[in-house]
C-alpha cells in the first residue's frame, strides 16, 4: 500500500514546526477571546455516600454498573469500568465521604503530551478524549499528575477512559453533567471556576467549624476545573499531594534539550498512522 504522501508531510510538516517554534499551550484561556472555564465544586461535606453519583455516570455513558457496597473492599480509584467513585474514609472528624474523578486542569499534562490531540482541552473547561485521533501511545496515561486515564486492556477496540464533564452528551446540550444533576444532597454544584471558587470561600468563610480552610483544585497542578472543599485536610481523604505549577509548563525546558530523535520518531508513527488511516478510508469508499 502507498503512503498518502501529502497527509503523511503535512503531518510530519506540522509537528516540526511545533517543535521549532515553541508553539504556547492552548489550555488557558485568553483574556477577552476564549470562554471562562466551567467545572464542578464537590462539597464532602455535604456527601453522603449514597454513591448515587456512580450509577449516574456509568449510566449516562454506558458503563458496568458499579459494585454494590457488600462487594466493596477497601479504597477504590477510577478505572477503565469506572470513571468515577465514591470512598469512604475514617478521618480525624469521623467518617467523610470522598469523591474521585479526572480534575480536568487548567493546563492539562495529558493533553500537552497528546501527539495527535485526542486527549484535549475544550474552551468551556472539561478534558476530553477523542477515539479518532487517538493513535494508542497512551502518553496521556504516563504524564497525569492524577494517574487518571486508563486503557481498556480487555478490548478489541480500546478507548481511553477517563471523566469528560458530560461534556459533549450533555454540558454543550445545555444539560448539567449526569452526577451534579441527580446529586440529592446538592454536593455537586456546576458552574463558572470564579462562580465555584466564590461560592467554595462562602462556606468556608460562614461555617468555619465545618470545612478545612482550603479549596483543593484552585492552585494544585496550576489549577483544575475539579474544585473540592472537605471538612479535613485533604491527605485525610487520599487526595494526592501534587505541585501548585502546571505540569505543561515544568517540561518546556526539558523539552528543548531532549535529542531530536525521541521527539521524530513518535511523530513519524504519527504522520504513517494519519497517511495510511487516509488511503484505508479512500480504498473502502473506492470498494463501495
Amino acid at each position: 500500500m502507498d503512503l498518502n504522501r501529502r497527509s503523511f508531510f503535512k503531518v510530519m510538516g506540522a509537528t516540526g514546526l511545533t517543535l521549532a517554534v515553541g508553539k504556547d499551550l492552548k489550555a488557558s484561556p485568553k483574556a477577552g477571546k476564549e470562554k471562562e472555564f466551567y467545572g464542578v465544586l464537590y462539597d464532602s461535606v455535604r456527601c453522603k455516600g449514597c454513591r448515587g453519583c456512580e450509577y449516574d455516570c456509568a449510566d449516562a455513558n454506558g458503563l458496568p454498573e458499579p459494585l454494590p457496597n457488600k462487594e466493596i473492599k477497601g479504597l477504590r480509584k477510577p478505572d477503565e469500568f469506572h470513571r468515577t467513585v465514591v470512598n469512604e474514609y475514617k478521618t480525624s472528624k469521623g467518617i467523610v465521604y470522598a469523591k474521585m474523578q479526572c480534575m480536568h486542569c487548567n493546563e492539562p499534562a495529558c493533553a500537552a503530551a497528546c501527539l495527535t490531540q485526542a486527549m484535549t482541552k475544550t474552551q468551556d473547561g472539561p478534558v476530553i478524549w477523542r477515539g479518532d485521533k487517538c493513535m494508542g501511545c497512551r502518553y496521556c496515561m504516563v504524564s497525569c499528575p492524577y494517574d487518571t486515564p486508563k486503557f481498556e486492556f480487555h478490548s478489541a477496540n480500546p478507548k481511553i477512559q477517563k471523566c469528560t464533564m458530560c461534556y459533549e452528551t450533555r454540558v454543550q446540550k445545555g444539560e448539567l453533567p449526569a452526577c451534579v444533576e441527580n446529586c440529592p444532597n446538592e454536593a455537586l454544584m456546576f458552574g463558572t471556576r470564579r462562580e465555584l471558587i466564590t461560592e467554595a470561600r462562602k462556606r468556608i468563610v460562614e461555617n468555619p467549624d465545618l470545612y478545612y480552610d482550603h479549596i483543593n483544585g484552585e492552585h494544585e497542578a496550576g489549577g483544575t476545573c475539579w474544585l473540592q472543599l472537605s471538612p479535613v485536610p485533604f491527605h485525610e481523604l487520599g487526595v494526592k499531594t501534587v505541585s501548585n505549577e502546571s505540569y505543561p509548563s515544568m517540561t518546556k525546558g526539558f523539552l528543548y534539550s531532549v535529542p531530536s530523535v525521541f521527539v521524530l520518531v513518535p511523530a513519524l508513527l504519527l504522520g504513517i498512522q494519519q497517511s495510511t488511516k487516509g488511503n484505508s478510508l479512500k480504498e473502502d469508499n473506492e470498494d463501495e
